[in-house]
């Protein structure tokens, strides 16, 4: 119940400071209205609402990261509350020494085709024509 709220002023005031934002003047605004801007057509008066629309995006991301930290925080109770539940994955016990299969050890009375020694380089010479 707590988080839907949380989430809920959270989602609002990113709106808000997204529509605060298009809303304000650049800076170049300002060199327009030396040549006639007229400021008697702006809501705010002469000075416009710059410094009003300033304060109340601070205002705002200041209220947006409080929101985002309690987010945060909640998330992580979650999680420690979460990883505390049995979800039901088996444990694995320890299995006992002597439940282990061994390898047999290779006696001498099992046949390889593997050869026991490598061959020499003189067995190998009678098919290799030399240069002199």
């Amino acid at each position: 119940m707590m988080e839907n709220i949380v989430i809920v002023v959270h989602l609002l005031v990113a709106l808000a400071i997204i529509g605060l934002i298009l809303l304000q003047r650049g800076k170049g605004a300002e060199a327009g209205a030396s040549f006639g801007g007229g400021a008697s057509q702006t809501v705010f008066g002469s000075q416009g609402g710059g410094d009003f629309f300033s304060k109340l995006t601070a205002v705002l991301a200041v209220v947006f990261f409080v929101t985002s930290f309690t987010l945060a925080i909640i998330a992580k109770n979650q999680s420690v509350i979460g990883s505390e539940v049995d979800i039901g994955i088996p444990v694995i016990e320890e299995v006992q020494e002597s439940e282990v299969p061994v390898l047999e050890s290779q006696s001498s009375d099992v046949e390889s085709d593997l050869p026991t020694v490598a061959p020499s380089a003189d067995d190998a010479q009678g098919d290799v024509p030399t240069i002199n």
